[in-house]
């Protein structure tokens, strides 16, 4: 029988409360991406900003296991605003030290990844934006794109206030 002092009690609170609260987070998803990232599945997110006024930063979160096996990885980020406009972005992270040990932080073999997308992004339309995120990886030397990118399991997006407001 598993029993709880009043001690133990008030630092799971404690904990659950510093975890749990992230004044900056504006959104914050992630969705699954089961076994292997299809280079024709694309992960998006429809977002609904606060307000036209204030400056917010952009992060593409991702969760990756040992299995992924490159230091580098390509994403296109595509955000369509309320009334059509597309901004397309083709971007380079880097997921790996020189030695191969995988960047990110996390304690067991699955790292998490906070990269920024963009910074001090003003939405100035009212209205839900969409977000869409789709992997662009190649290997070395070969035209074709990799088909089935192994190693990811969970595309995310987050919109946070600047730590300065």
């Amino acid at each position: 029988m598993l029993r709880i002092t009043r001690n133990s009690a008030l630092i799971l609170a404690l904990v659950f409360c510093f975890i749990s609260c992230d004044d900056h987070r504006v959104f914050d998803a992630y969705t699954s991406v089961p076994n292997r990232w299809h280079k024709d599945s694309i992960v998006s997110f429809k977002i609904n900003p606060p307000d036209t006024v204030n400056p917010y930063n952009l992060f593409v979160n991702l969760r990756n296991t040992n299995a992924y096996k490159y230091n580098n990885l390509f994403l296109i980020v595509e955000m369509t605003f309320p009334h059509g406009k597309t901004i397309k972005d083709t971007l380079e992270y880097r997921m790996a030290e020189p030695s191969g040990k995988l960047l990110g932080t996390g304690i067991t073999d699955i790292k998490e990844n906070k990269l920024w997308y963009k910074e001090s992004v003003v939405f100035n339309e009212a209205g839900e934006y969409e977000v869409s995120i789709q992997h662009a990886m190649r290997e070395s030397g070969k035209v074709n794109g990799i088909t089935h990118l192994e190693g990811i399991t969970d595309v995310g997006f987050r919109v946070e206030k600047p730590k300065n407001n």
